[in-house]
């Protein structure tokens, strides 16, 4: 995957709306489980580029380091072999003194040849340099967007819950409308009713029957007392 590719995938999911697309989905809780699953695949496919990239940057960061400290080492030994070549020269010694020049020079040469190499690569260093902060940011968004999905699924999950338990409830209390004439309870309450009055009814019969027979034992008991007179007149 290319830099240019991998920067233009993190920056279109960064600056997704997620409420736009909420908006227009069916199932929003689906569609949030699946834009959680494309952008949790998708920062780890970003994760692993950015890191070749970075790896990459460190390299020609590496190399860059290592022309400069051979240009520094060219240079001093190009010192060391002039100093060298002064000395001979001074003590009569122009042969070797030459030798040493000419060792000079080619130092001179090896750490032109370093500083070359170390100004051709800046400019890349800097434009990759530039290309990974983007894709760190790129994916510091995506990574929020991710946390903000997870958070918007829950509440919506919790909310949808919340809503189906309210209507089960007002369900369950338009079904039980002790109001109702019509209703279970209202029946029931009926034949409750209907059974207290039988009941006191069957209490009331109970009580005359019982009248009644107390006024027949109060009757029987006058006749005897009659019977009883008339027997004690004709005894005279």
């Amino acid at each position: 995957m290319s830099k240019q590719t991998v920067l233009g995938r993190v920056t279109q999911l960064a600056k997704a709306n997620i409420n736009a697309l909420l908006d227009q989905a069916e199932d929003p809780q689906k569609m949030l489980d699946q834009l959680i699953r494309d952008y949790t695949n998708n920062i780890t496919e970003a994760e692993t580029a950015v890191a070749t990239t970075i790896g990459n940057l460190r390299m020609l960061e590496a190399d860059h380091t290592e022309d400069v400290d051979a240009a520094a080492e060219w240079g001093r030994k190009a010192l060391a072999a002039s100093r060298k070549a002064d000395e001979l020269r001074a003590s009569g010694a122009a042969g070797d003194a030459d030798k040493f020049d000419g060792l000079a020079k080619v130092a001179l040469g090896r750490q032109l040849q370093s500083e070359k190499e170390a100004r051709t690569a800046e400019p890349t260093i800097a434009a990759q340099t530039e290309v990974v902060d983007k894709l760190k940011s790129g994916l510091d968004s995506m990574r929020n967007k991710l946390t903000e999905l997870k958070a918007k699924r829950d509440e919506l999950v919790a909310r949808a819950k919340t809503a189906q338990a309210q209507n089960t409830m007002m369900d369950a209390v338009k079904n039980i409308d002790v109001m109702d004439p019509t209703s279970d309870l209202a029946r029931f309450e009926d034949k409750v009713r209907r059974e207290e009055a039988k009941a006191l009814g069957k209490q009331e019969l109970a009580a005359s029957s019982l009248d009644a027979q107390f006024e027949a034992l109060d009757d029987l008991g006058t006749s005897s007392e009659i019977e009883a007179r008339l027997a004690a007149l004709k005894s005279r």
